[in-house]
């Protein structure tokens, strides 16, 4: 959808200029996760040009905000890594409607939206004091996360009222998320030579037990305040055997848990120990917790009556999880494609980048 945005020195076209060409020069510094300095400098020095902005860097993460003012407080949060390149993937360019790149829609496109609001909206004509957080290493192991130190190092950060995470979301508002952990199934046998198996036990074929119950697994779907979270149990990974004439005397299997908001890990890590029984050791790899749906929130409905925008429930994993942990609620909202996150051939529609600023600037300058 589009909003009639009042910007005394930019046109529509002028903007949908600006935000291609802020995603472009974002997309085309290669940030893989462990290497996101280069683009955490660019960015910083972009915002250090602003007047009045209080920028405040934490290792390779930086946020920024004008002056609080004591209105409620909107923090827009978006990672600056991608995952490694892949082999095949499409070079930066924009073609027709579409802006392709590694990073295009997971998340650059949004960190451009973050940008756009903060140095195209006239302070005075914000109703909500705004801030944003671009930080590192969202797409690495959840405890190595540029936001754990950003929080440490930021108190502000917990004054925040509404925060929402420009994932890739097409658009669309997705509440709560799910939690994961990953855990390590363990089927021992005894190893012997394969021309006589009977003397050893193979670990391989005492699996089938554990792989029929797993694969007789069905979604749990999980009714969370009206939003429906599938719980799903799956093994990703399987490794057995040590060389091909000798009966393996281990079987391991890598397991992925999702479960749905307003259960801890422990709860969940306990129902896989009671569900595998005997046939595995089951050993906890690591653990990221689920993200709760906000409630009683009167900011979030009103940016829903401000914008329309369609709600559902996150069926992965985010950082709206961590900002749940220090009780800050969180949504995701992102101009983003999810279903282009990963790909080779990433690219994100111009027409939601826009779609994303208008609706953000709707809300963040629509006075009661």
């Amino acid at each position: 959808m589009m909003y009639s945005v009042s910007l005394p020195s930019l046109s529509k076209q002028e903007l949908r200029d600006w935000l291609v060409a802020t995603t472009l020069q974002l997309v085309e510094v290669s940030s893989p996760t462990g290497d996101e300095r280069e683009l955490c400098d660019i960015v910083e020095a972009r915002l250090r040009t602003m007047p009045d902005l209080i920028v405040e860097r934490v290792g390779d993460s930086v946020a920024a905000h004008r002056p609080w003012t004591g209105r409620p407080k909107v923090a827009l949060v978006g990672h600056l890594d991608t995952v490694p390149k892949s082999e095949g993937q499409e070079p930066t360019r924009v073609e027709g409607d579409r802006l392709y790149g590694l990073g295009a829609s997971d998340m650059k496109a949004g960190d451009a939206v973050m940008l756009g609001l903060l140095e195209l909206v006239e302070s005075s004509d914000l109703v909500y004091d705004l801030c944003i957080i671009l930080y590192d290493a969202e797409e690495g192991p959840y405890d190595e996360s540029g936001l754990g130190p950003l929080f440490d190092a930021l108190d502000w950060v917990k004054s925040v009222d509404l925060a929402f995470c420009l994932e890739p979301s097409d658009n669309v508002v997705q509440v709560g998320c799910v939690g994961s952990f990953h855990a390590k199934l363990t089927v021992k046998g005894r190893a012997c030579h394969s021309a006589r198996p009977w003397q050893g036990e193979n670990a391989i074929h005492k699996s089938g037990a554990l792989m029929s119950l797993l694969g007789s697994l069905e979604p749990k779907v999980v009714n969370v305040a009206g939003h429906n979270f599938s719980e799903v149990i799956s093994a990703t990974v399987v490794n057995g055997g040590r060389a091909r004439n000798v009966i393996p005397d281990s079987c391991t299997f890598n397991i992925n848990f999702r479960f749905a908001p307003g259960r801890s890990e422990e709860e969940a890590f306990s129902e896989l120990v009671d569900l595998v029984g005997d046939l595995a050791e089951v050993e906890l790899l690591d653990s990221c917790p689920s993200g709760s749906v906000v409630s009683n929130s009167p900011l979030f409905d009103r940016f829903l009556s401000l914008t329309g925008a369609e709600v559902t429930a996150k069926q992965a994993w985010t950082d709206v999880a961590r900002f749940a942990q220090i009780g800050v609620d969180a949504v995701n909202y992102g101009p983003g494609i999810s279903s282009q996150a990963h790909q080779a051939t990433e690219y994100v529609d111009i027409d939601l980048i826009v779609d994303s600023y208008c609706s953000f600037h709707n809300f963040l300058t629509t006075k009661s």
